[in-house]
């Protein structure tokens, strides 16, 4: 259905010498096989690897020479259990001229000693790091962090613990709005107003509605606030490859709704390998992919919740929206501002990133029955936490 970019470990790990790269594709994902290479390169070469594999459709349809981009990106607690393999990924996109890494003088590791870390891989991107402390604002302090940025990944936030649902996190999180999600957002408003800002704060359900509403009453493009819901997608094609026995290179579930609970729908009929999975074994299966990061919470023993797997899909979100404003349209499931749902204003579909951003959100597609009925249950849930962030946005504007 969809191939992807032959490209070796090797040839990533030296591509900085490069100033193009060869896209051979047929309305396709862009990405590489799997190597045998990788059990030689090591770490570096297995994370070169990573940072290149783009499940995303693409409409490149015959080889031509690509020019890389020279984009600047911003990691927002760029020294977290997230942000560290986040920025790593990132550094290593060819698409990727400067990286910003920032958090707050708290953390544990300085940003600044992530950029110093990073600042020695054989890539052409420039790291800095940037700090801040509680008692700053960020939209007084991070303007040359964030100014001229292309692309802002905010991962924040307090991960889950055994137990914990994300409406507990949200409590614990209260100030989340007007914390760590508005600060970033506000600061965004006035140093890269035209930025993709791709926010990985629970709730994302109502943290993105809120944080779009405020980018619109501040006459800015609200399309511009992204929830990054990549991951759902990446455990579904995972757990279909294991199950059917299929490359999951060559799966592709899309995964609508929402990003918390029964708003994640998976779409598996909609997929060549996911529609001969038997009918009985879907609501196992689909439970299984809503549960995952619950999963993940209890494996870590309340020590974490899911980083390096949220930065592999935050990386692939950020890879795709960097490919799209280069110029190759690229098709990734995203939270935004949509119409695809009536009486749901934002929504988790397909969702197209060019050189403007999201250029197009796509409808669902076609459902089966059982699908049709999980629809409407996502939806009951979807709508309550979409009203939570429009609530808080109708009270409140950015500086």
């Amino acid at each position: 259905m969809f191939r992807r970019l032959p490209r070796t470990a090797a040839a990533l790990w030296q591509r900085r010498a490069q100033s193009v790269f060869p896209i051979c594709i047929s309305s396709s994902r862009q990405g590489v096989p799997h190597a045998s290479i990788l059990a030689t390169a090591g770490l570096f070469g297995t994370a070169a690897f990573v940072a290149n594999r783009v499940r995303s459709q693409t409409d490149v349809t015959n080889c031509e020479a690509t020019k890389k981009g020279n984009f600047k990106v911003c990691v927002c607690g760029g020294s977290g259990g997230i942000g560290q393999p986040l920025s790593l990924l990132m550094a290593m996109d060819p698409n990727v001229g400067e990286l910003s890494v920032y958090d707050l003088t708290i953390a544990m590791v300085p940003p600044g000693g992530v950029a110093a870390d990073l600042g020695h891989l054989e890539t052409k991107v420039k790291v800095k790091g940037y700090a801040k402390s509680l008692d700053e604002k960020a939209i007084d302090v991070l303007g040359d962090c964030l100014k001229d940025c292309n692309l802002v990944l905010v991962p924040a936030g307090m991960p889950r613990k055994p137990g914990q649902t994300r409406d507990d996190l949200f409590k614990i999180n209260a100030g989340i709005f007007n914390g760590i999600a508005k600060e970033v957002v506000e600061a965004c408003a006035k140093y890269c107003p035209n930025a993709v800002v791709a926010l990985v704060v629970n709730p994302v359900n109502s943290v993105v509605p809120a944080m779009a509403e405020l980018y619109k009453k501040k006459g800015l493009n609200p399309k511009n606030i992204v929830g990054v819901t990549t991951l759902d997608c990446v455990r579904a094609n995972k757990f279909v490859a294991e199950i059917t026995g299929a490359d999951p290179d060559d799966v592709e579930i899309p995964v609508i709704g929402g990003h918390a609970g029964v708003t994640i729908m998976p779409v598996f009929s909609q997929d060549k390998h996911g529609s001969k999975i038997p009918a009985k074994d879907i609501p196992a299966l689909d439970k299984h992919v809503q549960d995952a990061g619950t999963d993940v919470v209890n494996a870590k023993n309340g020590k974490g919740s899911a980083t390096l797997s949220m930065a592999f899909a935050g990386a692939r979100l950020g890879k795709a929206v960097l490919a799209g404003l280069n110029g190759t349209p690229t098709t990734e499931c995203a939270y935004v501002l949509s119409d695809v749902m009536p009486g749901l204003p934002y929504f988790t579909s397909k969702v197209t990133f060019g050189k403007n951003g999201v250029e197009t959100v796509h409808p669902i597609g076609k459902l089966n029955q059982y699908e049709k009925e999980r629809l409407e249950e996502a939806k009951a849930a979807l709508k309550n936490e979409i009203q939570s962030g429009l609530d808080y946005a109708a009270s409140n504007s950015l500086a």
